[in-house]
């Protein structure tokens, strides 16, 4: 569902370039609330500083 998502948010955009699908191995949708080792913070804080200038 997440990648069929992405696929039309970036579809015919012209800001597709500051979109990223990021997929996290072996996780479930909530994993991704507690389990400090499963969240990719340090993509997060990239792609805010990166994106939200």
């Amino acid at each position: 569902m997440g990648k069929d998502a992405y696929d039309n948010m970036i579809k015919d955009s012209k800001y597709a370039d500051n979109k990223e699908l990021v997929v996290i191995p072996n996780a479930t949708h909530t994993d991704l609330y507690d389990p400090k080792d499963k969240i990719p913070f340090d993509k997060i804080e990239y792609f805010l500083k990166e994106h939200l200038k």
